[in-house]
């Protein structure tokens, strides 16, 4: 009898064990962070190098804004998902079912599976550019392309198109968003299709912009996910603080109005720069390197949005090096994390974890947060005791009467 109340027991605190652990939500890694790799540079590394570091960095994820030939070779069979690029300008072309079929037979079927190809972005922010004639091509190009991949045998691949937040004519608050008029008929269809794949609504978010054109208004550290009183939506009663979520609360909004509930939203781009012009409030290295590290802290966690708390928000950072052929203000130049030798441009926690000898390794960063470590140790301590509770009860049991 002894024995069996014993076992009873000691299966009871097992059960009480395992919910302790699993409650815990001890983080098991970064699987929600991707990174933009920009090529808009003379003074770039070869690409081998390039997935030398994102290798010694544990990310995972790309994004490239063409079909290099040489990225995608030097990629090969390595465990990097990477997402490719159509430019703007052969939308045109691919809307024929044929010439889409070319181009995926020449840019993708070369180097799938060997190089994890996961997405193609069909041009980039087609609905906000200002070539209004792009707009008609869309979503004819996405179909094709899509259509090529199914007939080749690559239908796992995903198709989509990055958008600018401008796609919205109103953001805030968040259960306010809505599309702009002027593009609702082609996103009613480009919705459709993300629906009927069950592919991502992509969004480039950038909270600086926002900062930067009303900086007396925006708080910065609302934008730069810093400790602050946030807001709460009046509607929904949702509580934001920070306002990358909020941008993308509000798209889900904005596809609900038109009739599309479920669509997955990523986070194509977002980023800080670290170097701006004189009218470019707020582009410093401190905000950036805030930026991008409280973001990584939250991608540690795997979080979701208010909206959608139990949706693993996928994010892609802007961007990798800084590049210094792109055109415009100081700040499109200076997003990089890191300098075109490889070595930080600031730190904002990841760690070359390699045995290379650039300068990123020798800085042995963690990418966990101090937050993360105590909570490491914790998780120790409550490991160590929960078993010297187990050993003492279960002797315990054991004693005769």
């Amino acid at each position: 009898m002894t024995s069996f109340l014993s076992r009873i027991a000691m299966i009871h605190i097992v059960l009480l064990f395992s919910l302790t652990l699993s409650d815990y939500g001890f983080p098991q890694g970064v699987t929600s962070l991707g990174i933009n790799y920009g090529q808009v540079a003379n003074d770039l590394p070869p690409p081998q190098k390039v997935l030398d570091l994102l290798t010694s960095l544990k990310l995972t994820r790309a994004r490239i804004y063409d079909t290099n030939p040489q990225v995608l070779t030097a990629f090969a069979n390595s465990n990097v998902e990477i997402i490719v690029t159509v430019e703007n300008q052969m939308l045109a072309v691919l809307m024929d079912p044929q010439q889409a079929l070319q181009w995926v037979s020449t840019h993708i079927k070369p180097y799938f599976p060997a190089t994890r190809i996961t997405g193609i972005a069909v041009g980039n922010e087609i609905f906000t550019d200002d070539d209004t004639t792009l707009l008609a091509y869309l979503v004819p190009a996405i179909v094709s392309i899509h259509g090529a991949l199914v007939q080749l045998g690559l239908g796992s691949i995903q198709v989509s198109t990055p958008n600018s937040l401008a796609v919205l004519a109103q953001s805030f608050p968040p259960s306010a968003g809505i599309f702009k008029s002027e593009v609702s008929g082609v996103m009613s269809q480009f919705l459709q299709f993300l629906s009927s794949t069950k592919t991502p609504f992509w969004i480039n978010a950038y909270p600086y912009f926002a900062y930067k054109d009303d900086p007396n208004r925006v708080s910065l550290d609302y934008v730069l996910f810093n400790p602050n009183s946030g807001m709460v939506d009046p509607y929904t009663k949702l509580r934001y603080d920070n306002m990358l979520y909020a941008q993308v609360d509000a798209i889900i909004f904005a596809m609900a109005r038109l009739g599309f509930n479920g669509i997955e939203v990523k986070v194509s781009e977002t980023g800080w720069p670290s170097k701006g012009d004189a009218d470019e409030i707020g582009a410093t290295i401190e905000n950036a390197a805030m930026y991008n590290r409280n973001l990584l802290r939250r991608q540690l966690e795997n979080e979701g949005t208010p909206l959608r708390p139990n949706w693993r928000l996928d994010v892609y950072l802007f961007a990798l090096f800084n590049e210094d052929m792109k055109p415009g203000p100081t700040s499109e130049r200076n997003y990089g994390l890191y300098q075109p030798d490889c070595t930080m441009a600031y730190n904002v926690g990841l760690s070359a974890l390699s045995s290379s000898s650039s300068s990123t390794s020798s800085a042995s960063i963690s990418l966990t947060s101090s937050a993360t470590k105590a909570s490491n140790k914790e998780y120790e301590s409550l490991v160590y005791w929960m078993y010297v509770y187990l050993l003492t009860f279960h002797v315990f049991m054991r004693r005769p009467y």
